[in-house]
């Protein structure tokens, strides 16, 4: 019998709602709108593509997109002065640089200059580091909206064993162990990858290379997250994982597209208003929590 299928897009769509209504309440009472600022350094054609969805997505929760669109050619320093700007405008609840970054300008530079408090993608070393001691602030996107899709099969979290990809070491090995998870974490040096993914209760997998797990290595009745966006020669979106094989021995598994896709901007709406209401009156800021998730029906 084929896996079910995990709707990332209808879990997305319940998470914005969450949102939006948050903001909407606020509003209604007098708040000034929360606001995202997403700055992107050249014309790399896959970030034209998630800038365009993220700032699609504030218009859609009632956040105000701040666009920075700087030429390739932007020196450091300059980005830097930009996010020093950013660090202190009142407008700003979450600052996001879009990655990658032309050559000539340090990632880990740019990372460290934003505001943790306003690092919405929870890439800073200071919300890692609250990560790493159990009490996080500023979550990752990616890992984050991982968990309540796995949620979605009932599983039981505590002691499962789970394995991640390139994408998920550091950050996401941390989130996963919140859950009381036994993360393994495999990358290019692991001995006998098929070994450790064939242990795995849930998969998760974030190389960025398409078909690198083959679906036979998949432990029948698992659950598979496939983080990975491939696009083959013929144009198609592909993931991580040989999704038909896959399809055959897991009991749920998100597709490529439509499955976890979607939920990076769902969070990082999540993030931006946990971010707004952090900086407002607790009586005027009720936290908004993430909503039960749905599940597609089998196919």
């Amino acid at each position: 019998m084929a896996a079910e299928l995990i709707d990332g897009r209808q879990l997305a769509g319940q998470v914005k709602g969450e949102v939006r209504r948050a903001i909407a309440a606020a509003l209604a009472r007098g708040a000034r709108r929360p606001g995202l600022a997403v700055v992107k350094v050249g014309d790399d054609p896959a970030s034209w593509v998630y800038v365009r969805g993220k700032r699609r997505a504030c218009e859609e929760v009632g956040i105000v997109s701040l666009a920075y669109d700087l030429p390739a050619p932007t020196p450091e320093a300059e980005l830097l002065a930009l996010i020093d700007e950013l660090n202190a405008d009142e407008r700003v609840d979450g600052i996001l640089v879009q990655l990658p970054l032309p050559a000539h300008i340090g990632r880990s530079a740019v990372i460290e200059r934003i505001d943790p408090t306003k690092d919405v993608d929870g890439f800073h070393p200071y919300n890692i580091g609250r990560l790493a001691q159990r009490i996080p602030l500023m979550r990752p996107c990616t890992p984050l909206r991982c968990d309540p899709v796995a949620r979605a099969h009932r599983l039981a979290l505590q002691g499962s064993e789970r394995g991640g990809g390139r994408g998920l070491q550091h950050r996401g090995a941390l989130e996963l162990l919140l859950t009381g998870a036994t993360a393994t974490v495999c990358h290019r040096f692991t001995a006998d990858l098929r070994e450790h993914v064939s242990r795995a209760d849930i998969l998760i997998v974030a190389a960025g290379k398409p078909g690198l797990i083959p679906g036979g290595w998949v432990r029948p009745g698992s659950t598979v997250i496939d983080v990975g966006m491939n696009r083959t020669a013929s144009g198609h979106l592909v993931g991580d994982v040989e999704f038909a094989a896959a399809r055959e021995r897991a009991a749920g598994i998100t597709p490529v597209p439509g499955g976890v896709g979607p939920m990076t901007v769902a969070m990082l709406m999540h993030n931006t208003l946990q971010s707004w209401q952090r900086r407002r009156a607790p009586q005027d800021a009720p936290q908004a929590s993430l909503p039960a998730v749905p599940r597609a029906a089998s196919g």
